[in-house]
């Protein structure tokens, strides 16, 4: 395996973040994942887009209270795609691993 072949839409930090933080809890609100990667709210967005454009988060919009809340959860196509990514990044380190 080359790196190269790592899913280049999971492989990007800020959508790495995305991802992992949404394999640990259901949902997650926007303001919580911009604080937990210590992104802009532009940064964020365009992520997330990225993400959902590929069908791996959907983002739901609705009120809390009086103020607009934006939360995201992960697809099950989300976690296979994040699992594999996985199984391929843990793969090309134990190749290069065992190439020194």
């Amino acid at each position: 395996m080359n790196p190269t072949d790592l899913n280049k839409i999971i492989h990007e930090p800020v959508r790495l973040g995305i991802l992992s933080a949404l394999m640990t809890r259901d949902t997650l609100t926007f303001p919580e994942l911009k604080e937990m990667l210590s992104v802009t709210d532009g940064n964020l967005s365009v992520h997330a887009s990225i993400l959902e454009k590929h069908g791996l988060i959907p983002s739901a919009k609705d009120f809390y209270g009086k103020k607009p809340r934006t939360t995201f959860t992960i697809t099950d196509d989300g976690r296979a795609q994040f699992r594999r990514y996985l199984e391929e990044l843990e793969q090309l380190l134990h190749q290069l691993k065992g190439s020194h």
